[in-house]
């Protein structure tokens, strides 16, 4: 009994699989529900190229979403990148960093502005937990979590990384303030920074010679601001396409060949070359504590030496500005001993 009752239901499962299956191919065709397996099999290829392509879109959206929660009404963001060796110790060289911007002059206000690049997961999260505007940059096939220490290959590595990322930034349109995590922004800079249009590209220097549009300043790229135009997507471009031919040197020393090359001239960059009397470092103190923006713990090698010598400039910083000490003695700044000492041990 059981098994008629089997073979007589087996005809309406197998239209009922049928009916189905012909639904299906109909969706999938979306004109013709005769369509070829053929076809169908086209539509399902599509699809999973949509998807990829969405992915991708997907991806670029996310730094798009980061800069723009970031910029500025003039498309412009300030830009740092850290990895877990600036979010890990007792006291992080992300943590001293942001300090600045507690401590300093009208710069609170500037953390809404700022993009905290990740390349790695645990800065990342650290990043999000902080409560900043956050991005993870994917590096492929990069371990870049631990301290790179100057001029190693990795540390090479992680500048060109951080060049190819940055010259992105100018393709979508967005103007930056690139800062290393090792400057101070004890006052707001962009009063110190020309920001009219004729002026392309305003960058540190580790000595000033006195002439703020000579180029025999030795710059930095530690920190400098630059407008999105054709000129400096053309110099990134450039500068970028020069680091397989440059084996053993980092990014910087790259950007200065180019411009000894007379680089800056053929693309019609107009150059600005910062003062150390207001954005100052380790390699050439600030000769005035009363208009100094920023102090890069430049002329230094390991992440240790910077925070400790960036610790004595925060204290030197809060003496500065005690009023009675201010009106009676000249301020000295402290001798970065930790990072002389980083280059012997």
């Amino acid at each position: 009994m059981i098994d008629r009752s089997i073979k007589l239901g087996t005809p309406i499962l197998l239209c009922t699989l049928l009916l189905i299956s012909l639904t299906f191919i109909y969706l999938l065709s979306g004109e013709n529900p005769s369509g070829s397996i053929t076809a169908m099999i086209h539509k399902l290829s599509q699809s999973k190229h949509s998807s990829a392509i969405n992915e991708t879109l997907m991806y670029k959206d996310e730094l798009e979403a980061a800069l723009e929660g970031a910029s500025m009404a003039n498309k412009t963001v300030i830009i740092t990148i850290v990895n877990r060796a600036y979010t890990e110790g007792d006291k992080p060289m992300l943590d001293i960093f942001l300090d600045g911007f507690w401590l300093g002059e009208d710069t609170r206000h500037l953390t809404n502005h700022l993009l905290i690049v990740a390349i790695d997961q645990a800065a990342f999260e650290r990043c999000m937990f902080l409560r900043l505007h956050c991005y993870r940059l994917k590096t492929e096939g990069e371990d870049f979590v631990d301290e790179k220490t100057y001029m190693s290959q990795d540390f090479i590595k992680m500048m060109w990384q951080r060049t190819r990322f940055l010259g992105d930034v100018l393709r979508r349109g967005y103007n930056f303030v690139f800062t290393d995590t090792d400057v101070l922004w004890l006052r707001n800079p962009f009063p110190r920074l020309a920001l009219n249009e004729s002026v392309d590209l305003q960058i540190s220097t580790d000595k000033f010679n006195g002439n703020q549009w000579s180029q025999k300043n030795l710059i930095n790229t530690g920190f400098y601001m630059i407008k999105s135009n054709n000129k400096t997507i053309a110099l990134f471009d450039e500068w970028y396409g020069q680091r397989n031919n440059s084996t053993g040197k980092k990014e910087q020393d790259v950007l200065i060949e180019l411009m000894q090359k007379r680089a800056f001239e053929r693309l019609g960059l107009r150059v600005r070359f910062l003062d150390t009397i207001y954005f100052s470092g380790f390699c050439q103190d600030s000769r005035d504590v009363n208009v100094v923006s920023t102090v890069h713990a430049n002329c230094c090698r390991s992440i240790r030496a910077k925070v400790t010598d960036l610790v004595t400039v925060i204290h030197d910083w809060k003496r500065s500005k005690d009023p009675p000490r201010n009106k009676t003695m000249e301020h000295r700044w402290s001798i970065h001993l930790a990072c002389q000492y980083s280059w012997i041990s």
